[in-house]
């Protein structure tokens, strides 16, 4: 079977169920089986294989389908993250040669149809300013719900290709993208001249101007929204890769972090970025077991997760967002949630999947599985997970527990003076005031406010920038349309 046939009549699917991802079978676990060979850069880790696998012969012919199409050799995933590898890895690299392995970071990649990703990177290269990472997000790209509307809202894509009109087939929607950029004012120089009708009054001021926008006011990202290109009814967002590079492994505003914590599409790939992004999702679950109890399910981890990024937001309280959209996400993308977060799990060793589903075969692919999970409540280990929350996130911990503590200056300061360290996750082991939060009785109370305090401001701020960036007209019609949406999901 070629690649265009199997994509046709496997990765279609119906798009309430979410992408379907292809995976190769060994023993008890599934991981995910890549169909491209080409682009490292833009794609898979190169040359990610599996092992050939005689215990399930459905699932061999499947991926030996994909293989043969796509003329690569299987290799194991089993060194893909190295357990060692947040504290040996250099947070500087500038290569993929770089990462701890060649397969690191493979959870990150959500397979998608071939041919609708391809509309999606056809849309990169109509910018001639340099994209060095980049990602489609929300729900043009992952659905998010399982209900299928009575009645089709209209597009709003004037002339859509034909992979696109066919992957959004139960409701079309716009289609997001970040674009990850290593000097804004020369992007923004250089989209100005190509592009201006993309941007708002903010274009005549030229690209200092823009730049200055981006980078000092907000979350640090620029919007262009309600844009068509290739037919197709785009968002793009402009980021600084120092500042996505941040915000991914210190949550200083978890504006862009929140919105890698959940699947996207990697269009075009950074080794920077993707080692910044593990520590991100890793953190992720960290903080989620924070706020867990003892033993509890994957839709209750993935849920936690998904929703750190909505805890602050604003449009939750004033009703631009379904009250329900947390799990709305999570049920309509369960299967792409365990394939960025179950090597995590796999790999942390105070929590553990204990449901026999867990060992049967596809358990992986079936979105109608929500596995048991526990974890160990020792105060060491969860001291340790403390310890190793993102730096920027845990000062303001360590701040907001110094109050709840009411500990003079002078002692706080000594209980965390060997918690201070540099970029490096060096001497992570959890101190005698990491234990002493990690067991408060306000634990998940207080980890939650720090989680609003994060993301609030940036959230408001951001918003607010759109009054400049989108220009007031389009701000109203995000805002109102927003609103719109919000009370149809409610309804």
């Amino acid at each position: 079977m070629t690649l265009s046939r199997l994509a046709s009549s496997r990765i279609w699917g119906p798009a309430v169920a979410g992408p379907t991802i292809l995976f190769a079978q060994t023993l008890s676990y599934q991981r995910p089986l890549w169909h491209s060979p080409r682009l490292y850069a833009t794609e898979a880790p190169k040359d990610v294989r599996r092992k050939s696998d005689s215990s399930s012969s459905s699932s061999s012919t499947t991926a030996s389908s994909v293989s043969s199409t796509s003329d690569t050799a299987k290799e194991d995933y089993s060194d893909a993250m190295p357990a060692n590898w947040e504290d040996d890895a250099d947070y500087n690299i500038s290569a993929f040669s770089q990462l701890p392995n060649r397969h690191f970071g493979f959870n990150q990649h959500m397979v998608i149809n071939a041919e609708f990703k391809e509309a999606l990177r056809q849309v990169l290269w109509q910018f001639r300013a340099p994209i060095r990472y980049a990602f489609a997000y929300g729900s043009g790209v992952f659905p998010q719900s399982t209900k299928v509307p009575t009645t089709m809202p209209p597009s709003p894509h004037p002339s859509a290709p034909e992979a696109v009109t066919k992957w959004q087939s139960t409701g079309a929607k716009s289609i997001d993208f970040i674009f990850g950029v290593s000097y804004t004012q020369h992007w923004h120089s250089l989209n100005l001249n190509q592009h201006r009708d993309h941007y708002s009054f903010l274009g005549s001021l030229g690209s200092g101007v823009v730049s200055r926008v981006q980078d000092r006011l907000g979350a640090g990202a620029y919007y262009n929204p309600y844009l068509t290109i290739n037919g197709m009814s785009i968002k793009y967002g402009v980021v600084n890769l120092d500042t996505l590079h941040r915000d991914l492994s210190e949550w200083d505003t978890l504006y862009l972090a929140g919105r890698l914590q959940k699947p996207v599409k990697i269009l075009r790939d950074d080794a920077r970025i993707r080692l910044a992004n593990q520590v991100n999702l890793i953190s992720a679950v960290r903080t989620a077991l924070l706020l867990l109890p003892q033993t509890f399910t994957e839709r209750d981890l993935y849920s936690r997760i998904a929703g750190l990024s909505y805890m602050g937001d604003p449009r939750m309280q004033l009703g631009a967002e379904s009250p329900d959209k947390v799990t709305n996400i999570v049920d309509a993308q369960m299967t792409n949630f365990r394939q960025l977060y179950s090597p995590l799990v796999e790999q942390l060793p105070n929590i553990s999947f204990t449901d026999a589903q867990c060992s049967q075969k596809g358990w992986m692919t079936s979105p109608d599985i929500n596995s048991q999970l526990a974890q160990d409540m020792d105060p060491q280990r969860r001291g340790n997970m403390v310890r190793r929350l993102p730096q920027q996130f845990r000062r303001k911990l360590y701040k907001a527990y110094k109050g709840a503590f009411e500990l003079p200056q002078h002692e706080f300061e000594g209980l965390v003076s060997d918690a201070r360290e540099d970029s490096t996750f060096t001497s992570r082991t959890g101190t005698a005031f990491d234990r002493k939060i990690a067991t408060a009785g306000d634990i998940q109370a207080m980890v939650g406010s720090v989680v609003k305090k994060t993301t609030t401001w940036p959230t408001v701020s951001q918003s607010l920038k759109g009054i400049l960036t989108a220009g007031p007209a389009n701000a109203v019609r995000y805002a109102l349309e927003k609103r719109a949406k919000g009370k149809v999901k409610k309804g």
